[in-house]
């Protein structure tokens, strides 16, 4: 049972961590609203219906929802099919809800098929882009904008045509308001009397002096609005208010908003699930999520969002991973950053706005980089060609195109090496040669599957005549039904023709298979005159069989 803490055995930390996770949101949000054609305010609501819904109703500890850059195509597709913002809202409710009956018909099973390999891929893929797609930000390329994660962007360039391109607009007051920020959170924390203010919050608040600084002294380092953080600003309560949309119920019955709907919640549910396998294998308390809770409270998520106006939630590992490298233990931190977004974005959007981006793209790359640090593809190495290959692939998918789509290519090598594992060796033999003819022990592995059919099938038909042979399965959890008709057609027709003696021992009674290793105990002893021996994989014995 995975160890659970006290939900307020770590407010300071968890309030710190909520803190950061709030400054990251902030422009995140916005940029998944501006990249999926809706209102910008609709993203700062699912940030705050993420942070304050899904976080109490989750049973996961670090998990930090909010609007999802792997569903901006499928929402800006679906604006335009559906015509209207307030059509589309009801499509997230209606996807709220399919979200919320997957999780109590316990869909949520699905998460436990994700190799780890792919999930570790999945992680090291993100920490890539997030450093990939921070790099223009941090020199003050702000063309495009933050939470754009997909390889191919949305003005036809890519990730890295886009690096190439912030060589032309680099601006040297973000440059040095990024390496300032850079180097507050690395070594912050080492200063003992300062290290209890988080250190994300003192490079922020010195970005926001730093340009100050420089608007007040008229220097050419001076970084314009387009360079800070665009929150919409209310001019009054009644304003900010109506920001907020309410769903178009008339639809409901709509066949495009339905398919909409059924799209998202597949969509949303899968991302979310891989996610929340991604941020508990982070946890450094090695605690366990339950899927099906978090489906549900995806699920309740989601039909608030739709019914106030904010696009649709998922967990999102990008604030997940910054939750926990920032000090969050409990649910608190998650729920705390929602009523930061809600608070804020109501009372001081001001303030915001004077954030820089470069120091939120400092903190991001710090983020970043502890997601995708050397000693991890050091470690997946380690491992073995049937685990780095499959996680080399899943990082190369993800960053030349999306999550999804680099998770399913992924899933599908180990999948194939999974396969090919299960073909190598379906046993081991051991061949002595007796003066009186050879005998051939063939030792089955713990699981001999349909796959091995084939190669069993070829072993048996080259035993030489006159030989003993002896099948032993005493340390089988499972043979495929094809393989034990292999086997009761060997001994009982194959066998005889060619003079074989065939030995069956081991066999559980649920094969079905008649033990025949009395025969050596009741006077038909095996012969002692070894000449020769060998032994190996079912490869080197089929080697042997074909050279004679």
């Amino acid at each position: 049972m995975s160890k659970q803490i006290p939900a307020t055995s770590n407010m300071k930390g968890d309030l710190s961590a909520g803190l950061v996770v709030f400054l990251i949101a902030v422009p995140l949000c916005l940029g998944i609203a501006l990249a999926s054609g809706a209102p910008l305010f609709s993203g700062l609501i699912a940030g705050i219906v993420g942070g304050i819904v899904v976080g109490f109703f989750s049973g996961s500890n670090l998990s930090v929802s909010g609007p999802a850059a792997g569903l901006t195509a499928i929402v800006l597709t679906a604006i335009g099919k559906l015509g209207a913002f307030e059509a589309f809202l009801l499509a997230v409710v209606l996807a709220g809800a399919i979200q919320f009956l997957l999780g109590l018909i316990r869909a949520g099973v699905i998460a436990n098929y994700f190799p780890s390999n792919v999930i570790t891929g999945m992680l090291t893929a993100i920490g890539i882009i997030i450093v990939l797609k921070q790099i223009p930000h941090a020199f003050g390329y702000d063309e495009h904008a933050e939470g754009e994660l997909a390889f191919i962007q949305h003005d036809g360039e890519n990730t890295f045509t886009s690096i190439l391109s912030t060589i032309n607009h680099i601006q040297l007051g973000a440059v040095i308001i990024t390496a300032i920020s850079i180097a507050i959170l690395l070594y912050w924390q080492k200063i003992p009397k300062l290290k209890a203010i988080p250190a994300p919050l003192v490079a922020v608040l010195a970005g926001i002096g730093l340009n100050a600084l420089f608007i007040a002294s008229g220097s050419t380092l001076a970084l314009e609005q387009s360079h800070l953080v665009s929150l919409p600003v209310a001019a009054s309560a009644s304003e900010f208010a109506g920001q907020f949309t309410l769903p178009d119920f008339s639809k409901i019955l709509n066949a495009d908003v339905i398919t909409v709907a059924i799209t998202i919640a597949v969509v949303a549910s899968i991302e979310t699930l891989l996610n929340l396998e991604a941020t508990d294998k982070l946890d450094p308390l090695k605690r366990y999520s339950d899927p099906n809770r978090e489906l549900r409270a995806q699920g309740l998520g989601n039909m608030v969002s739709g019914l106030i106006g904010g696009l649709p939630v998922t967990s999102v590992i990008v604030r997940s991973s910054a939750n926990i490298n920032a000090g969050g233990r409990t649910k608190i931190a998650t729920i705390s950053h929602g009523l930061l977004l809600l608070v804020c974005a109501a009372l001081i959007p001001t303030l915001l706005n004077m954030i820089p981006l470069s120091t939120l793209a400092a903190v991001l790359l710090v983020t970043g980089f502890k997601l995708c640090k050397p000693a991890i593809f050091k470690q997946m190495f380690a491992k073995g060609k049937y685990q780095w290959i499959p996680f080399v692939v899943t990082v190369v998918t993800i960053v030349m195109t999306d999550l999804l789509v680099g998770v399913a290519i992924g899933l599908g090598v180990s999948v194939l090496f999974l396969l090919w594992g299960n073909m190598k060796s379906p046993y081991f033999f051991r061949k002595e040669k007796y003066r009186t003819g050879d005998m051939f022990v063939l030792e089955l592995t713990q699981e001999v599957s349909f796959l091995n059919k084939a190669n069993i099938l070829l072993t048996l038909d080259k035993m030489p005549v006159k030989s003993t042979v002896i099948i032993d399965a005493a340390k089988t959890l499972y043979i495929d039904q094809d393989v034990l008709d292999i086997i009761r057609e060997f001994a009982q027709i194959k066998a005889p023709q060619k003079q074989i003696k065939v030995v069956l021992r081991g066999f559980k009674d649920a094969y079905k298979v008649n033990n025949t290793d009395h025969l050596f105990m009741d006077g038909e002893k095996e012969p002692q005159v070894v000449v020769s021996h060998s032994q190996g994989t079912h490869k080197e014995l089929l080697k042997e069989l074909s050279v004679n």
